[in-house]
């Protein structure tokens, strides 16, 4: 299942503990509520994602033939409870429905799938074509979007700090990515390597709505949930590659807490060893060496990233170190001693990151 011969359970949120952590003490109920509920959901769900005998995720039926890759999507729609899956809504090929939130599931399953397979020749998240599932409206007031290692779920936001968690792509994007990364590399969820878990969905979700846009590296926000924060937040996202640490600065949700360079690395034994937070530092280095080459993100900094992802030698309990050094080898493998490995090892310089 995974090239380092163990499945870890996982069970990856796109909305950081810390922040859910600071809501729940705020003084307002309609804030504190949702996320205290939105906490004891995601502690449920990471238990028991912990305590399930896990013999693999459901495999897909060999294609036929040459039968071109295609997406095989199911939407659930767990109408507002938390059995898993829930009920069918809307299979692969099925016309748009009224149910927004569905249909915006579906498609940005079908921009996932597309990105990977166009730009890096991956079929589906493992590979060799796994249907791809999402639940929608999970929960009440649940403040969280998660994959759980077979599947994507939704929750519908509280209306007051997070909004629909299907309105932003790179949020579906995000979450599959974590489905991808485990087929391959398998990073430990801890950490360094879980922020560079963490990042690695950062990176493929901003690319699939870079490619969804049409948009270069310059034209694109680097933004990571820009559209989920409710009005009333003082914010523009959960995450800002470009600058780390600006997405948002609230008076409920407290500073973004991401750091850009080694600098400002937090150690820490909260969300995992600070997963979501120390992120920043391989996100940045991704911007900027995405930006130095100019052009489509995914053609070639998103290219080197993904070789060593699915090359095989990225280990599950990799140091940032580690894997700066695989990308600048990646670089070399693929495009020679040219713009593409300077602009890679100058990236990991500006970081604070040395390569080995």
């Amino acid at each position: 299942m995974t090239t380092h011969g163990g499945f870890e359970p996982v069970f990856c949120t796109i909305v950081p503990p810390h922040v859910l952590d600071r809501l729940a003490r705020a003084e307002d109920p309609a804030l504190a509520r949702p996320a205290r509920r939105t906490l004891e959901r995601d502690a449920f769900e990471r238990t028991r994602r912990r305590l399930t005998t896990v013999v693999g995720a459901p495999a897909a039926a060999p294609r036929a033939g040459a039968e071109p890759a295609r997406p095989q999507r199911t939407v659930f729609d767990a109408r507002h409870g938390t059995d898993l899956p829930g009920r069918a809504v809307r299979r692969e090929g099925d016309e748009p429905g009224r149910d927004a939130t569905v249909n915006r599931a579906y498609a940005g399953l079908g921009a996932t799938f597309e990105l990977f397979l166009t730009a890096f020749g991956r079929d589906s998240v493992d590979g060799g074509g796994l249907p791809l599932d999402a639940t929608v409206h999970y929960d009440r007031d649940y403040g969280n979007a998660f994959w759980n290692g077979e599947q994507m779920v939704f929750g519908d936001g509280d209306g007051e700090v997070f909004l629909d968690f299907t309105l932003p792509l790179d949020v579906i994007g995000h979450e599959l990515a974590h489905g991808v990364t485990q087929y391959t590399a398998n990073l430990t969820y801890f950490g360094q390597p879980g922020a560079l878990n963490e990042s690695l969905s950062d990176v493929f979700g901003s690319l699939v709505k870079q490619y969804a846009l049409g948009q270069t590296a310059a034209e694109a926000d680097w933004l990571i949930g820009a559209g989920l924060l409710a009005p009333r937040v003082t914010g523009r996202a959960l995450r800002s590659m470009k600058e780390p640490g600006t997405a948002y600065d609230d008076d409920v949700l407290g500073r973004d807490p991401q750091p850009a360079t080694m600098d400002g690395y937090v150690r820490t034994g909260r969300d995992n060893g600070g997963v979501h937070i120390d992120s920043g530092i391989p996100n940045h280095a991704f911007y900027l060496a995405a930006t130095a080459l100019g052009g489509h993100a995914w053609e070639r900094a998103g290219q080197v990233w993904y070789d060593v992802l699915a090359g095989g030698e990225l280990k599950q309990d990799a140091l940032f170190a580690e894997f700066a050094t695989l990308t600048v080898k990646a670089a070399r493998a693929r495009y020679g001693d040219g713009a593409e490995a300077e602009a890679v090892t100058k990236a990991w310089e500006r970081v604070g990151v040395r390569t080995l």
